[in-house]
């Protein structure tokens, strides 16, 4: 089948000049409308370059995987996940042409949970090593346009306990997601994401890894690279604002999170890799700004010192 759709962060639109950012009336965005962009948005990239950052970045790296033996999180998490009982899981995901989803796909899988799988592609027909997964092709619009077209095409449970949105450039560890969703329902989480790792392009400081950390409670949580969508707050969130870029999207899902009483969390030790695509390099900033300032206009939103925040850090399992 084919649809119209795309993807925000590292599958761009086909033609970035082509519509206008959604919120716009006239053809294009308004410059004077909506928030401040330095109320909302991190105020940096987060991309990983130059030699003396990249070589910093790497030390980091090993010196949490050095952490993470020695806190002996991955023998922890896959007990906990043995007891986990079974869920139904949809997991989302849009790819292009020479992608990781493939390989992600595998550390997706779980012989405990019910996992269906919708994956969209960019080109006319699907990657061979995806076609079983790929419910839609030839999309060319954005982000959640894309995942929304998905969401109505999906092969999925009546009532998936939790939905998981992936991007095609990302890297999972193993059995990512028996050990999220087990360690997100020990920590009582209605929406999360995995950590970035030091070396990856993050534009959100509160999203990359601490070492030694198996989670920490905060109030935001990105809109990708991973990001994990319980019951509870799907049943407000899905289906996506129909967005091209989605910037400042996760803001307001704090705002939200914050008057529901949802509990919010990044996994430390589950932390995913994503640095093949700097951020925000394949489509325009302005109109992504745009975007963001026209879609908070009317909307409540964490201003950028509340999403930065950690509430908590979890060390070890609660009991």
């Amino acid at each position: 089948m084919s649809a119209a759709g795309n993807r925000d962060r590292g599958a761009p639109p086909s033609d970035d000049r082509a519509r206008a950012p959604a919120g716009t009336g006239d053809g294009g965005p308004s410059p004077a409308a909506g928030p401040d962009p330095a109320t909302f948005l991190s105020g940096e990239s987060g991309n990983v370059g130059g030699r003396r950052l990249t070589a910093e970045r790497t030390a980091r790296d090993w010196l949490c995987r050095a952490a993470a033996l020695a806190a002996r999180h991955g023998s922890r998490l896959d007990r906990l996940a043995a007891a986990q009982p079974p869920r139904r899981v949809l997991v989302l995901g849009v790819y292009r042409p020479g992608s990781l989803l493939a390989a992600a796909t595998a550390r997706l899988r779980s012989d405990r949970h019910d996992v269906s799988f919708a994956y969209g592609s960019t080109a006319a027909g699907p990657d061979a090593a995806l076609a079983d997964e790929t419910a839609l092709t030839g999309l060319d619009g954005g982000k959640f346009e894309n995942l929304d077209a998905l969401l109505a095409a999906a092969p999925a449970p009546a009532a998936p306990d939790w939905t998981v949105v992936v991007d095609d450039d990302v890297t999972l560890p193993p059995r990512f997601l028996d050990r999220a969703l087990a360690l997100c329902e020990r920590l009582g989480l209605d929406l999360a994401q995995p950590a970035q790792t030091p070396r990856s392009h993050a534009a959100w400081r509160v999203a990359r890894q601490r070492p030694l950390a198996l989670a920490r409670a905060t109030g935001f949580v990105e809109i990708g690279p991973v990001t994990l969508i319980g019951a509870r707050a799907a049943a407000e969130l899905l289906p996506f604002p129909p967005l091209r870029y989605g910037w400042g999207l996760d803001n307001h899902w704090g705002a939200l999170a914050r008057e529901r009483g949802w509990r919010l969390g990044v996994l430390d030790a589950l932390a995913v890799r994503h640095d093949t695509r700097q951020v925000a390099t394949t489509y325009p900033r302005a109109d992504a700004t745009a975007e963001a300032r026209a879609f908070l206009t009317a909307r409540p939103f964490l201003t950028t010192a509340e999403a930065q925040r950690t509430h908590a850090t979890h060390w070890r399992l609660p009991a």
